[in-house]
């Protein structure tokens, strides 16, 4: 495989956090580069995209959903499903950050790395709308959720590029009933 088609070595550095066997969603998932070794791991695979190419390029493995979706054109395709891990690599749509949000199961993680301002002189993609402000991923994200790993910078591996990346966890669900210490009931 060449550099473009090598899965992301920030998703490797935080795969081992995803729960065993859970399902993993991967928006914008291209031709897969990503999912497929999601899937060899033992994780359930939805790949997201507009795009994915050739059915009969994927395995045939019966923990992969393929879905092909225009995700800034059409409803958001998934309803309410919840996933252990949402994985986005290289895709910036700011309207779908909520449903993203909304994807991760409690307790689960958000795996997300793409592009920053600063790219623009390094080649593409160059437009604002494509690019990350400094610190937007962590402005972001939910105040209750644990912030694992965050970066932002010029990142060697490949081609260079500026890029940002961020792994949060949600906070795991907790019962509407639980009365907490020093908490009254209602």
């Amino acid at each position: 495989m060449g550099s473009g088609t090598r899965s992301s070595q920030w998703l490797r550095r935080f795969e081992h956090l995803i729960r065993p066997a859970g399902s993993v969603l991967d928006l914008a998932c291209g031709s897969g580069r990503n999912s497929r070794p999601l899937l060899a791991a033992g994780f359930a695979v939805t790949a997201v995209d507009l795009d994915p190419g050739e059915d009969s390029s994927w395995p045939q493995d019966g923990r992969l959903k393929l879905l092909r979706a225009d995700l800034e054109n059409e409803p958001w395709p998934l309803g309410g499903q919840l996933f252990a891990a949402v994985l986005v690599c290289n895709y910036l749509h700011r309207p779908l950050f909520s449903s993203i949000l909304a994807a991760v199961e409690p307790g689960g993680l958000l795996i997300y790395e793409t592009f920053a301002m600063g790219q623009e002189a390094l080649g593409r993609p160059r437009r604002p709308e494509f690019l990350l402000r400094a610190g937007e991923l962590l402005e972001r994200t939910p105040a209750d959720w644990r912030v694992i790993a965050y970066e932002h910078g010029l990142i060697r591996e490949g081609k260079e590029a500026m890029r940002q990346r961020m792994v949060a966890r949600r906070p795991p669900f907790q019962s509407p009933d639980v009365i907490h210490p020093g908490c009254e009931s209602v």
